[in-house]
């Protein structure tokens, strides 16, 4: 028994006719007529009752339809999964990322997935999380690294966000002039250094404000509204400190980190995509990858980084 045979017999049981269902099928009438033959054969039933003008299903045939039906239709099935995996020879990603993320996880998750698929062409949304919300909605990105807060906003219910990473925020200041001791610093005592703060487009931006309203505090800032890069070069050359995810100055020796107490500040890290559109092959190896990638990182920085699932 083969796919071919099984497909002359549905074919001819559908149009109730040997020539039209050859036509159908490209085939010549007497070809389908030999692959109807050899299934009887094997199957050691009659399948159809042959009248001149009239053809119709034996009870061995009623019997085989639905089941030969079901082994067509499992067989495109399974033709469908194996195009989408060869698929991973070719295709692209868009992932979306909140700008620190670009600087500890992407960068991981970017190396990692370019080796084992050197073939997939990846694309890079550098973004806050709301905006990179918007590209989700929009179709402009497949998946979205994002920090998950109360105050993201929805985007229907077809928007999934699964927390991947728990994160400690840090303080730091230059290695070269340390603003901070080695030990833990409290909220309090952050509030009386000079403080680099981020654009008020960065979710950091609203954690901390929150946490300085919440203490009751002001906190003395020198410099407002850098992105990241500028804000930790600004560090770096001495200018205040900056409240920070604790895996932005890992490999970073110009900085100095302490962990920040009472209160300890978190970020949720999570995945956000779609649930009306089916992922690629090269989204879900996508979505592998960056498990494998914060298992690593979480590895190394078990103190302050955990996995959440």
């Amino acid at each position: 028994m083969n796919l071919e045979q099984l497909r002359g017999f549905v074919e001819i049981a559908e149009v109730g006719h040997f020539t039209r269902a050859a036509e159908n099928l490209h085939l010549a009438q007497p070809s389908l007529s030999r692959q109807i033959s050899a299934l009887e054969v094997e199957l050691g039933s009659e399948l159809f009752h042959r009248a001149r003008g009239n053809i119709s299903l034996t009870a061995a045939g009623e019997t085989l339809l639905p089941r030969a039906r079901r082994m067509l239709a499992d067989a495109e099935a399974i033709r469908s999964e194996m195009a989408e995996l060869a698929g991973l020879q070719r295709g692209r990603v868009r992932l979306g990322a909140a700008p620190t993320l670009c600087i500890s996880l992407v960068p991981e998750v970017l190396k990692t997935f370019h080796a084992t698929h050197p073939g997939i062409d990846l694309q890079l949304i550098e973004g806050g999380s709301n905006r990179l919300i918007e590209e989700l909605a929009g179709g402009t990105v497949d998946m979205a690294l994002i920090t998950i807060s109360e105050r993201l906003p929805g985007a229907g219910a077809s928007l999934v966000r699964r927390p991947l990473l728990s994160e400690e925020l840090v303080v730091v200041s230059s290695a070269a002039q340390p603003a901070v001791g080695e030990g833990p610093i409290d909220l309090a005592a952050v509030a009386d250094l000079p403080l680099i703060a981020f654009a008020d487009s960065y979710d950091l931006r609203a954690t901390t404000d929150a946490a300085f309203r919440a203490a009751g505090l002001r906190p003395t800032i020198v410099v407002e509204g850098g992105e990241l890069n500028a804000v930790l070069r600004f560090v770096e050359r001495g200018l205040g400190v900056a409240i920070v995810p604790a895996t932005v100055p890992v490999d970073r020796p110009e900085l100095r980190s302490v962990r920040l107490v009472a209160p300890v500040l978190m970020r949720t890290i999570g995945i956000a995509h779609r649930s009306d559109v089916n992922p690629t092959a090269a989204a879900r190896a996508m979505s592998r990858v960056i498990r494998e990638a914060a298992e690593y990182l979480a590895a190394r920085a078990p103190e302050t980084l955990h996995l959440t699932a």
